[in-house]
């Protein structure tokens, strides 16, 4: 018997599939489409076991797609700009560009020998001219017609990288990178009005019925549409200047107005800054305030600072009463109009801010029910806020005393709209996306600054504006900007010296639009309009949960953009999402505290107790945390050196059958080593096939029918699990299978025997493909079927075969199941209750009870009606 080589089979049949370009996608079919799709990996290096795992995914369905019938296209690409590349060049003294593309090298040829089936002819890496020009095109498209634009915002900045961040890269308040306190400050930047489809991407959720829930409801809490107030409160007193038609402010909760102690407006708000103007007091604080955490959490969880500036407000129901007028750190400029009224009693930041400044807190939404009032107000007294709910009611308010919190809203809003104060709004937490970072590694913004014309875009006949060579990446901040040629050029309008925006686009635009540039990735547009109109949407679209609010929003945004601009049809880029879990490893520490990598560590477990030691030396180690794989924490696992020991496919084998794919899955030494036995049972079925035939017959009926049904059952489990993203019980299933191969041994086997095998060995040669691809092709090859299983049709299963020949049915007496029963399958009601009256436990929950009734429902239940 020949013992499986995967160091052989595997780069065979790579070699194979590449000579054949079996996974080349066309339009050019009359099969139905399919696009499946990975997101797009940055090329930092070598793959880790967590890569391996998404793109195995991916790989499954393209595989089972594709035997099934379809047109697939699985492509792949690089998101190759940002900060890596910078970090590489900055540490290293390396040139990004070339950093990046040696990269994509290792990665391109580590994917390939992980045998997944992608359309290499659509590849491309968004730091190629080709790609970033065109998506030079399509920003001044978007600009002409109004979603881009320029104004001066706030902004994250970092004194020390001398760069804007986006929110996720503030960790803590410091910056990711160099951990200097973030900063806000305004900056003339660019950018795009994704508000202006809220409503739009909101409803659009309601369409991706096969989201994850999860995702859905963060996109939805995202975007944040709220409906409220806007009203102004008059001044007491001198109106500030700019100000003499009142303060406008926002509110969700306008029922809890006679709630009111103050009100409050944001640092960055411009009464602020007018105060700040003229008071260095107001400008200190202002100024500390921007010191401060600048993401929504942090500003929740910061202690709640504010400077009374000493001007008053008219309570709208009662102009005698006057509220304070503060500015408050917890005040977000980009909500509503970015100045609130507060009430302590019902808002947990108002009443913390209320306690530390001694302002008034007044309760005016309680419970519906009286027995827990008091309960109520003892937890306001404490210090926790009461929110209130769908029962509540409304006190201490005047003519809203005894409505519901809707009732009063209403009623609060029809007084403010009476008193001409006002009006019902909806308002969005969503922002319009700054797209501007001072970056030099990334897509340069088309335009110049001319002192005659302004800001000019670049001519298209003139794109790619391409990045220089040479950049300096020794110091912080932006190399483009201190390039000595980059920024000298004409204006395309008056031929007068002018300079180029350094600026790049945030890496977040290269991602917002690539799945539909693969439809034709070479189109002189941005997308072929033809070729997208065919593949899109994706019909399948695989990630990290990481990605769930900014990613997938922007590209939901951009495809609504490109629809609009007449290069799209569709309106949502993924039909179908899903979100896998992360693979895990333990991490390993030096006494010191530095990181071990996790390859030169051995492990023994003495009882309870498991120690760990560099191999090497057997110097002690500290056991960790078990983390998702990085580099950082040096606990990755690469699938080349698995593959070294045990062959790709056997990588593959164990991170998709470990557990759910949504769920996290810890690398274990003896996880893949489960996988490679699996992998040799398998084969030796197929090797011990070839040497059955000349055996003299037995008669073998009755296991040949029953692998039968085990295959077609196999057949219907593997292919409806796969159909659900259930590939760790498609797996299990086929561990199964193979153990029915037992019954059915090939020494004497008959005429009958050999084609129930020779079936079983060729459905399970088709259903091992997605899995272990590689492993699949060499037992098709040693079955001596024609082609490559690549190409193979999916089995199909016979129902009839799929039938089980028993059912158990559950014994229900009086309504309770008391026991069950084993019948035939389709047995009769009079064949059914023989055998449940002869069943010893049913008998004995029988004693002293007289049978009235006897409930048979077929194949199903069985109820007995006693007394």
């Amino acid at each position: 018997m020949a013992r499986y080589n995967p160091k052989e089979v595997e780069p065979k049949w790579r070699n194979a599939w590449a000579d054949a370009d079996v996974f080349r996608a066309s339009e050019a079919s009359d099969k139905p489409k399919y696009f499946v799709m990975e997101m797009f990996p940055y090329p930092s290096g070598r793959l880790h076991v967590g890569h391996a795992r998404n793109y195995a995914m991916g790989d499954v369905v393209a595989r089972f797609k594709r035997a099934r019938g379809y047109n697939v296209l699985h492509p792949m690409g690089w998101d190759a700009f940002g900060l890596p590349a910078e970090n590489a060049a900055a540490e290293r003294g390396v040139d990004p560009a070339a950093w990046t593309y040696d990269n994509i090298a290792v990665m391109r040829d580590e994917l390939k020998r992980l045998g997944v089936s992608i359309d290499w002819s659509r590849e491309f890496a968004t730091c190629d001219p080709e790609y970033y020009g065109q998506q030079q095109a399509l920003f001044l498209r978007l600009w002409k017609s109004g979603l881009v634009y320029r104004k001066e915002g706030l902004v994250n900045w970092d004194p020390v990288d001398m760069t804007v961040l986006a929110n996720e890269q503030v960790i803590d308040g410091k910056g990711w990178r160099s951990g200097a306190p973030v900063e806000r400050k305004k900056l003339n930047q660019w950018f795009m009005r994704i508000t202006q489809y809220a409503d739009e991407l909101l409803e659009g959720l309601k369409t991706l019925d096969r989201w994850p829930e999860k995702v859905r409801i963060m996109q939805e809490n995202w975007i944040g549409r709220s409906r409220g107030l806007k009203m102004r409160f008059l001044w007491s007193g001198a109106a500030p200047q700019g100000y003499a038609d009142g303060l406008p402010i926002y509110t969700t909760r306008p029922d809890t107005l006679f709630g009111a102690s103050f009100v409050a407006v944001s640092p960055d708000h411009p009464l602020a800054e007018q105060l700040a103007a003229a008071d260095p007091k107001v400008a200190d604080f202002i100024a500390e305030c921007r010191k401060g955490g600048t993401s929504e959490a942090e500003i929740e969880s910061a202690e709640k600072l504010g400077y009374d500036t000493g001007l008053k407000v008219a309570h709208p129901f009662d102009p005698a009463w006057e509220l304070p007028v503060w500015i408050a750190n917890f005040i977000l400029m980009d909500y509503g109009t970015g100045a609130i009224f507060g009430c302590p009693a019902h808002d947990q930041r108002d009443l913390d801010f209320a306690r530390k400044y001694s302002l008034p807190v007044t309760q005016v939404v309680t419970h519906g029910s009286e027995g827990l009032r008091d309960q109520i107000a003892a937890e306001i007294a404490s210090g926790q806020a009461y929110i209130g709910g769908s029962t509540d009611v409304i006190i201490n308010s005047g003519f809203l005393d005894g409505l519901s919190i809707e009732e009063a809203k209403a009623a609060a809003i029809a007084r403010i709209e009476a008193q001409g104060q006002g009006e019902g709004a909806t308002v969005y937490r969503l922002r319009d996306w700054g797209v501007a970072r001072q970056r030099g590694w990334g897509c340069p913004i088309p335009v110049v600054h001319c002192a005659r014309c302004g800001v000019v875009a670049v001519p298209e006949d003139q794109l790619p504006v391409r990045l220089p060579t040479g950049m300096d990446f020794s110091k912080p901040g932006n190399a483009l900007a201190r390039h000595p040629t980059f920024k000298a050029t004409t204006c395309p309008d008056c031929g007068g010296p002018a300079e180029r925006d350094t600026d790049t686009l945030d890496t977040f635009v290269d991602s917002s639009w690539y799945f539909a540039r693969y439809a034709n990735p070479h189109a002189k547009a941005p997308v072929d309009k033809a070729a997208a109109d065919y593949w899109m949407p994706v019909d399948q679209y695989i990630g990290g949960i990481e990605h769930a609010v900014l990613h997938l929003l922007y590209a939901r945004f951009i495809t609504r953009a490109l629809r609009d601009e007449g290069l799209l049809s569709v309106s949502e880029p993924f039909a179908g999402l899903f979100t896998q879990g992360m693979v895990t490893h333990e991490t390993y520490r030096r006494q010191n505290g530095e990181w071990v990598d996790a390859g030169a560590v051995e492990v023994v477990s003495e009882g309870q107790t498991r120690r760990a030691t560099i191999a090497e030396t057997g110097e002690a180690l500290v056991i960790g945390d078990i983390e998702k794989m990085s580099k950082s924490k040096r606990n990755v696992v690469a699938p080349a050196d698995i593959a070294d020991a045990y062959g790709v496919d056997a990588a593959r084998l164990f991170v998709l059958s470990d557990s759910p794919p949504d769920r996290d899955v810890q690398w274990t030494t003896g996880g893949i080593e489960g996988a490679w036995r699996l992998i040799n049972r398998i084969w030796n079925e197929f090797d011990a096939q070839a040497e059955a035939v000349a055996e003299p017959a037995v008669d073998d009926a009755a296991a040949a029918l029953a692998l039968r049904k085990a295959t077609h059952r196999t057949v219907k489990a593997v292919t409806e699990a796969i159909d659900g993203f259930r590939f760790n019980s498609a797996v299990a299933r086929l561990y199964e299978f193979v153990n029915a191969f037992k019954g059915l041994p090939t020494s004497g086997a008959s005429a009958e025997g050999l084609a129930a095998r020779r079936e079983a060995l060729s459905a399970l040669a088709r259903l091992i493909a997605p899995y272990a691809p590689h492993l699949a092709e060499e037992c098709w090859a040693r079955l001596g079927e024609a082609g490559m299983v690549a190409t193979a049709d999916w089995p199909v299963f016979d129902p009839a075969l799929t039938e089980d020949d028993e059912k158990v049915l559950p014994v229900q007496i009086n309504g309770k199941r008391r026991g069950e029963v084993r019948a035939p399958a389709g047995a009769s009601e009079a064949e059914v209750e023989k055998l449940v009256l002869a069943d010893p436990e049913i008998a004995q929950r029988l004693e002293g009870l007289t049978i009235r009734k006897v409930i048979v429902v077929k194949d199903r239940i069985v109820n007995l009606v006693a007394g």
